[in-house]
């Protein structure tokens, strides 16, 4: 049994270590505590251990505590103790208005990193980032060439079906569900439900972005270091336009070092959530960004932005100079070229017979070494055919055993968030290359087989390796596969394709925006 009294002073020193928890509010906080707890006074004396709380890197261990108290006393529903848990570290943790002065105050007189790092690491501590969870997420780097790619599976983000996520966009607005989705600005605080995270822990920063009101948080998934995401004030779909990269040019002025950048606007080639305006960002320089440059282009009407292809495998346009004004309009140009370009001969239509727009850019933004801002565009068109009904430039069929979800802006730029389930299935793989189990191809014809959607994967590596008996060479010949799916997923999703017909088509539509 938890001692509910010693758990209130327990919280009352982390919250004195870790949330900034000031001596004036501690009395005024405990007793907040013990009502919650349904208790009428303090422990007296309490027996706290300060060096090991002093010593605590993640809230885990009192946070579990909070939900067996919770459980055993019948504070909660049944299956809510998540929830009260997290309530309660949202009581413990500053107010938003303090987290607002504090991230002013660090920006002011230390600079972008110290104040990023105040609400990243408050961010853990009240576990808004589960960073237990996080570390659990199994990860590795490929080099191909001279290109690179960071792979992981995560296994704290559940997958989603494109189709789900196209069906948001054409929904009718509800109106009276109260946040109206996981991005809007009244989640802060928000106590949840079964089906609506609880978001008491979360803490978020105002910021104004192209004459607007955004505000910044971090993931709960933080895909990498700083993970941040960007979220209008208004629950508005996404819209790539000029406007796109101003807004997220002002946040690279306000947080030099980190990154920003949009998913596109459209299913199939956007993000998960395309019915509320959000950009993502971070401090995390990611494979694409490491990428060179394939060939250089110039604008006349713009001698002062660097224009180049990027040696990657999508379409990709980097533009970079020092002038703002300069880079942001040629993009801005760029953008609208491409939404209504159409190119029949690669599978290209920009705009259908029923008006409806198939072109789009991926924007993301950042200062060079040399501090020009930078904008890269990579080229996105969500056709469909009847060879690939799930998208022409999306993975192709032969690839959704690994990864069937939309490519959005972090996977474009190479770092791949693979779904949970790929743990146990390579892992069930691997069992049947070394012939520990059993290899039947009838059994896996079963759609009901958890490696149903395997089945040619696991043909063609008994085919390549059918004496293999090594658990770490297996554990490489699958580890290569997916590699090179994830490589070729990234081409899949390339507008122009890197061949002779591809470099044709890719310099059309240049010439078409004024780029030679």
């Amino acid at each position: 049994m938890i001692n509910g009294k010693l758990l209130v002073e327990k919280l009352i020193v982390y919250a004195q270590n870790f949330l900034y928890l000031s001596e004036y509010d501690v009395v005024y906080t405990r007793n907040l505590l013990l009502g919650q707890f349904n208790l009428i006074s303090a422990e007296i004396n309490p027996e706290v251990d300060y060096a090991k709380i002093a010593s605590m890197t993640i809230p885990d261990e009192l946070f579990n505590e909070v939900m067996q108290y919770a459980s055993e006393n019948k504070l909660c529903e049944e299956g809510y103790e998540e929830v009260y848990a997290t309530y309660i570290f949202g009581l413990i943790s500053p107010k938003p208005s303090e987290v607002n002065m504090m991230m002013r105050s660090l920006r002011e007189k230390m600079g972008a990193k110290y104040a990023c790092e105040y609400l990243y690491n408050l961010s853990i501590k009240n576990n808004y980032i589960r960073k237990s969870a996080i570390d659990k997420n199994i990860g590795w780097e490929y080099k191909d060439g001279d290109r690179m790619l960071e792979i992981t599976i995560n296994l704290s983000k559940p997958e989603k079906d494109n189709k789900d996520i196209a069906k948001l966009v054409s929904a009718p607005k509800d109106t009276t569900k109260y946040p109206l989705c996981l991005l809007c600005r009244q989640n802060e605080g928000y106590k949840g439900t079964l089906t609506h995270p609880a978001r008491t822990n979360l803490r978020i920063f105002s910021v104004d972005l192209g004459g607007e009101k955004w505000y910044m948080q971090y993931s709960p998934y933080a895909y990498f270091y700083q993970h941040c995401i960007l979220l209008s004030n208004d629950h508005v779909p996404m819209k790539i336009s000029r406007k796109t990269v101003e807004k997220l040019f002002d946040f690279i002025e306000l947080v030099p070092h980190y990154f920003a950048g949009s998913n596109s606007d459209l299913p199939i080639v956007g993000g998960s959530i395309l019915n509320h305006e959000h950009y993502q960002g971070g401090y995390h320089e990611m494979p694409m960004h490491k990428a060179k440059i394939a060939r250089y282009c110039k604008h006349d009407g713009y001698p002062d932005v660097e224009i180049g292809i990027v040696n990657w495998y999508n379409t990709t346009i980097r533009l970079s100079g020092y002038n703002r004004n300069t880079v942001a309009e040629l993009a801005g140009a760029i953008i609208d070229g491409w939404r209504k370009y159409s190119d029949p001969s690669v599978d290209i239509i920009g705009i259908d017979e029923n008006g409806v727009n198939h072109s789009t850019c991926t924007v993301i933004t950042r200062f060079l070494p040399d501090n020009r801002y930078s904008v890269d565009l990579i080229l996105r068109n969500n056709c469909t055919s009847e060879k690939y009904p799930d998208g022409i430039f999306h993975a192709h069929p032969e690839y959704h055993n690994i990864k069937k979800e939309g490519i959005g802006l972090i996977e474009a730029m190479g770092l791949y968030i693979l779904p949970a389930r790929l743990k146990r299935q390579l892992a069930e793989i691997q069992e049947i290359l070394v012939g520990r189990a059993v290899y039947s191809p009838i059994d896996l014809s079963n759609p009901d087989n958890s490696l149903y959607v395997h089945r040619d994967m696991i043909a063609q590596l008994i085919k390549e390796n059918p004496d293999l008996t090594d658990d770490k060479k297996a554990k490489e010949v699958i580890d290569e596969y997916v590699n090179r799916v994830c490589v070729n997923i990234l081409k899949n999703t390339a507008v122009f394709k890197q061949d002779e017909q591809g470099v044709r088509a890719l310099n059309k539509f240049l010439a078409s925006v004024q780029i030679i």
